[in-house]
Parts: C-alpha cells; sequence; structure tokens
C-alpha cells in the first residue's frame, strides 16, 4: 500500500499525514450537529468497542461472584494478575509482531522511520527500549493496573460504592458509559500536567518520555507512580452512580486503550486494503516535543491552554513562539536576580 497517498516522508524517513490533527466536534461552540453525527461512529468504532467489549468479558468470564470479592483473597487476586497479564502480552504482542517483528508494514505509515530494536541506549535497562518497557509493564503496570482493580471491586462488593443495576438504570448507566472516555481524557490530561512539572518530570514522568519513538510497549512503560496516577481514572467511580463493569471499561480504556496512542504508526495495515487509523499522532508529537498535546483529540483542552500542535506549520510556529516567550520570561528573571545580587 502506498502510504505517500496520504502523507510525506522526509530524508530521514519519517512519515508525516498531509492533514492537519483535528479535535472532536463535540464540545465545538456554536454546536456543529452534522460534524457530530458524521464524527460518532469514529468514537464507537473501532477501540472504544474493543474496551467495552473486553469489559463485558472480563465480568462475564474473569471477574469472581460478589461473594468472593468481599473478602480478599489471595487467589483471586494472584488469577486476575494472570489474567491482566496474559491479556497485556496478547493485545501489546499482537501489534509488536505485526509491525515490529515481522514488519508487515515495513515503515509504511510509521511516524519516525527507525525501529527501537536497532538502536541502544544507556537511558533503558540493559540498554535496550523493548526490554525495559516490556519489563516496566510487568513489573508495575500491570501489578498497579491490577491492584486498582482488586480495590474497586473490593469496594463495590462490600457497597462502598455507588452499584447500579442495569435492569433499573439503563439509561444512566448509558449516559456513564458514553462518557467513560471523556472522563478518562480528563483525568489524564491533568495528571500528565501534573508530572510535567520539573520535580516530577525529573523523577517520575522522564521514565516514560524516555521512549521519543515510541512502541507498543512503551504503552504501560512507566515510573509506578505515574501508573498509580494513571490508572486511578478508575477511583472516579467511586463517586459516580456506576456498575462494576462501567468501571472495568475505565480501567480497560486506560490499560488497552494506551495502545492507540503509542502504536507509532499512524494507519495499521489489515490485508491488502483495509486500513485502521491509530489516531496517534497527536500524541507522538507529545513524545517528539515533550511540551504539547498534554491530552488527545476528544476534548480542545489543549486548545483552550495553549498547548495544541496539530502537526501543521501553524502548528510548529504557535510551539516555537510559545518557546520563544518563555525563554524571554526566563531571561528577565534572571536579570532581576543579577541585579539584586550586584545590589546586595
Amino acid at each position: 500500500m502506498d502510504d505517500l497517498k496520504y502523507g510525506t516522508r522526509n530524508k530521514r524517513g519519517d512519515w508525516a499525514p498531509n492533514q492537519p490533527v483535528k479535535t472532536a466536534p463535540l464540545f465545538a461552540f456554536p454546536p456543529r450537529l452534522k460534524a457530530v453525527l458524521k464524527w460518532l461512529p469514529h468514537y464507537f468504532f473501532p477501540w472504544n468497542m474493543i474496551f467495552a467489549a473486553s469489559a463485558v468479558a472480563y465480568w462475564a468470564w474473569v471477574i469472581p461472584p460478589v461473594e468472593r470479592l468481599q473478602t480478599l483473597g489471595i487467589e483471586w487476586i494472584a488469577w486476575l494478575y494472570v489474567v491482566n497479564a496474559i491479556s497485556v502480552f496478547l493485545f501489546y504482542g499482537a501489534f509488536e509482531l505485526h509491525l515490529y517483528v515481522f514488519k508487515r508494514q515495513e515503515n509504511r505509515f510509521k511516524y519516525n522511520g527507525r525501529f527501537p530494536a536497532d538502536q541502544k541506549s544507556k537511558a533503558f535497562w540493559f540498554e535496550s527500549q523493548n526490554l525495559d518497557n516490556i519489563l516496566r509493564t510487568f513489573l508495575s503496570g500491570v501489578t498497579i493496573w491490577t491492584a486498582v482493580e482488586v480495590a474497586m471491586l473490593w469496594a463495590y462488593a462490600n457497597g462502598y460504592a455507588p452499584w447500579l443495576d442495569f435492569a433499573e438504570n439503563p439509561w444512566t448507566l448509558a449516559l456513564i458509559a458514553l462518557v467513560v472516555p471523556i472522563i478518562h481524557e480528563f483525568h489524564f490530561f491533568c495528571i500528565h500536567r501534573l508530572i510535567h512539572t520539573p520535580l516530577l518530570y525529573k523523577w517520575v514522568h522522564s521514565v516514560h518520555h524516555n521512549s521519543v519513538n515510541p512502541s507498543p510497549w512503551s504503552s504501560l512503560s512507566m515510573h509506578p507512580v505515574e501508573h498509580l496516577l494513571y490508572f486511578g481514572t478508575a477511583f472516579y467511580h467511586l463517586i459516580l452512580p456506576s456498575n462494576p463493569v462501567l468501571m472495568l471499561y475505565q480501567l480497560h480504556y486506560a490499560g488497552f486503550g494506551a495502545i492507540p496512542g503509542h502504536v507509532g504508526f499512524d494507519k495499521v495495515e489489515i490485508g491488502e486494503d483495509k486500513l485502521v487509523d491509530s489516531h496517534a499522532y497527536a500524541h507522538y508529537l507529545h513524545h517528539k516535543y515533550f511540551e504539547v498535546n498534554y491530552g488527545d483529540t476528544l476534548i480542545p483542552l489543549d486548545r483552550w491552554f495553549g498547548t495544541w500542535h496539530d502537526g501543521s506549520a501553524e502548528g510548529e510556529a504557535r510551539m516555537q513562539e510559545r518557546y520563544r516567550r518563555r525563554k524571554e520570561k526566563l531571561a528577565v528573571r534572571k536579570a532581576r536576580v543579577g541585579i539584586g545580587e550586584a545590589a546586595e
């Protein structure tokens, strides 16, 4: 498939889409009903439906009976960890095999033309991005994912979280299901800005940003503190009138949903003529430039706070202008400090 029909490739082999990234029309003002209706199928398919279906499957076949959940037990906690680990291994591994091991697409639609396995760096354990990312995913990521899952299931089983029945509250729960992605993006933007503060970035978030050229296993390669903040999105369901299935959907949206933003390819080829959009470009630009696109495209939070980069020349100019203004402020601040010290 010719990816140059959809984008351009520079001399280094890096690919970029022709069209700038667009935010969802959901929060546009004045409201654009026609645009929202046209966009809605993309809201559900394929990613959100995959994560929602996985939550239903977990509740049906993985989660123990409520009676067992009322008491913490090593057997069912270990069972959940094993299932989560296997699920991550299969889901993440499928993308890794297809795109990075077998390289069935070669570098078609790949933002960064190089592959992480071809580069060694002392920033990673054993100087290997893949090995570092995999170990962090399973040692910390899946562990904290499971811990949050256990805490929430225990809370539901013991009446500490509001549990609505689907049969009696279909419309309320349908509304909560619809806003699960919105909750995730709001939460992600807030914690993301927090961990980009200098101290937390140095000791916490820099672990994730070591993967400047992200791949599937980079998705959950984080410091344990960031894992706890990230999966803490499930704790909103301690307050919301919700249901354990929707709480699992929230967790799966975070856990499995990290993949699209880090897959490293704009489109995944399925067969010879079908493409699935990853919608990864906005987050790839965050990994590339660090201080843009703290959220994603569902809620235009970066537009509102002045940190949006859509991949266009105008977006680049806005970013550079923001950097220039910040440098000027720092220079003025240093000059004032120097004057003060000289006066003393």
